[in-house]
């Protein structure tokens, strides 16, 4: 018979054992005064880990054991060497110490005088400590005290600062961001020697704790969108994040989009323009690549090394990377509608050159197209995954060998084989790869709707397309500013890119304080006689 009494028991009895645990759990958070336990639960949580290293010592002549708990390869040896260990042992040996310590407590004494390194805070529970370990910090611990000392000697092997690989200028800074943060809030601090440039961390990732941190001019930026990104920023619930990408995905305003919302850049003097702006950096330990917002459709085509040289070479430069984005995007779709349905719109002496070539091949002109794509597709992802000794060769010997192989067999014709080409070497020109990516998607889907629809699915389909970055916003700014909404003022840095001396105003949509950025009267004028 069942005895519901004996299990209401039972589950009473774990509810009670579940509390008793949690209440043990809370008590563990809290630092023992033994220093010898402290230390084995250090031992027993990071797994006897050879690489976590524990020094043992005797304060000198105030008799006090101690104990100095560090990672290597994580922390600066020179620092623990010479501004702790040293510290600590050789000169407290000495007695330099003795006649001041007797009438004070040893552990203030030693927190506000014997550690001569940078940052020195005092750690009250176990959380703490095992998270300042982990991030390079030298941790002191004293015999008969509930407390510890993190002394900041974080350091270790990383990656010095070259030149960015993914955003190459001709004129211009050649230093790009790395892996560590510290380095790349320095290389931003260096442009920017603003006492309004703030800064502010969050640790996000419940078993990486990776610090994420934002910079903003404080009156330049919008207080209202500060307080935005710090929310989004404080909802992330993940247990690691790994590169910018993670917090780029979880944080922006539509997911369901082949257009990005948020601004990756690896070039310092890129945020350090941003900032200024209005906009808000967001930084990632261990990836070099910076997130920018809110962003708009157009700084997808620029690229810092336009205000490097002078505003008409800018100018056609711009021209240039939009007439290549439409290249890109409509190019195999224009070719597949006027061979299929609009024969009547090519000229005939091209018309029969063309069906010439196409005479003996098999495949509609669709067909023909996506192949020959989705062969250009391959060789550029096998040649960017390859090593790079061989990756570059193997991309452009594999697209000459495969399109002329074709062309002979009688696979694909010569024009669809140039046509191709130009398309793929026009997706090269766009600065940013996240947008290239894009285009490189939607490429597909309208190479599908015009050999249904004609140059009738072109036209539907830049209606759909313009219709939805129209609906597009990037942390409550329009995406499509300032050309929709039109605001006359900020046109001088969308498409175009006028002088410098035009530059009065911040753009409008971004920073609503502190407008101007320059006086009036800037333009350079010829000495008068």
């Amino acid at each position: 018979m069942f005895d519901w009494r004996q299990l209401l028991k039972q589950k009473n009895g774990e509810a009670r054992a579940h509390q008793e645990e949690m209440i043990g759990y809370s008590n563990k958070s809290v630092l023992h005064p033994d220093l010898q336990e402290k230390l084995e639960r250090i031992k027993q949580e990071l797994g006897n880990s050879p690489d976590v290293k524990i020094r043992e010592f005797e304060i000198g002549s105030l008799q006090v054991q101690a104990a100095a708990v560090f990672i290597d390869n994580l922390t600066d040896k020179t620092i623990v060497d010479d501004f702790i260990m040293r510290s600590l042992m050789i000169e407290t040996a000495q007695g330099v110490f003795s006649h001041t310590a007797a009438d004070r407590n040893v552990f203030d004494f030693i927190y506000k005088n014997a550690l001569a390194v940078g940052e020195i805070i005092v750690i009250k529970d176990w959380h703490t400590l095992m998270m300042s370990i982990l991030s390079g910090n030298t941790v002191i611990m004293l015999q008969g005290f509930a407390e510890a000392i993190s002394g900041d000697t974080r350091g270790g092997k990383s990656r010095e600062p070259s030149e960015p690989t993914s955003q190459v200028v001709i004129r211009g800074p050649k230093d790009g961001f790395t892996e560590n943060i510290a380095t790349n809030v320095s290389l931003i601090r260096r442009r920017v020697k603003s006492p309004n440039l703030w800064l502010e961390t969050f640790r996000i990732g419940k078993v990486t704790y990776t610090t994420v941190a934002i910079m903003y001019i404080n009156g330049i930026v919008n207080d209202q969108l500060v307080q935005e990104v710090k929310r989004r920023l404080n909802d992330i619930q993940i247990d690691g994040v790994l590169e910018s990408g993670y917090i780029e995905e979880l944080i922006q305003d539509t997911s369901f989009s082949p257009f990005p919302t948020i601004y990756s850049t690896e070039r310092p003097d890129a945020v350090a323009g941003n900032l200024l702006e209005g906009r808000i950096a967001v930084l990632v330990e261990g990836t070099p690549f910076v997130l920018i917002l809110p962003t708009t459709f157009f700084m997808y085509f620029q690229s810092v090394e336009d205000y490097y040289q002078r505003f008409d070479i800018g100018i056609a430069i711009r021209l240039l990377r939009y007439l290549t984005f439409f290249i890109s995007l409509l190019g195999p779709s224009i070719y597949i509608a006027a061979i299929t349905f609009h024969q009547e719109m090519i000229p005939t002496p091209l018309l029969v050159s063309l069906a010439a070539q196409r005479e003996g091949v098999p495949f509609p002109a669709f067909v023909e197209a996506f192949i020959m794509e989705a062969s250009f597709e391959i060789l550029r992802e096998a040649g960017v995954r390859m090593p790079r000794a061989v990756g570059q060769a193997v991309s452009i010997v594999g697209a000459i060998v495969l399109g002329q192989a074709a062309v002979q067999a009688g696979i694909v014709s010569s024009a669809m084989v140039i046509v191709v080409s130009i398309t793929g070497i026009a997706s090269f020109a766009t600065p940013a790869f996240n947008m290239a990516i894009s285009v490189r998607l939607l490429r597909f889907l309208l190479m599908f709707l015009v050999a249904t629809l004609g140059f009738y699915g072109i036209a539907v389909s830049n209606i759909m397309i313009v219709a939805h970055l129209c609906s597009l916003r990037s942390f409550g700014v329009p995406y499509m500013a300032p050309l929709a909404p039109f605001i006359p003022a900020d046109q001088k840095d969308a498409v175009l890119r006028l002088p410098l001396w035009s530059f009065l105003t911040r753009p409008r949509l971004i920073s609503q304080k502190n407008v101007n950025r320059m006086e009036q009267d800037m333009k350079p004028s010829p000495p008068k006689e």
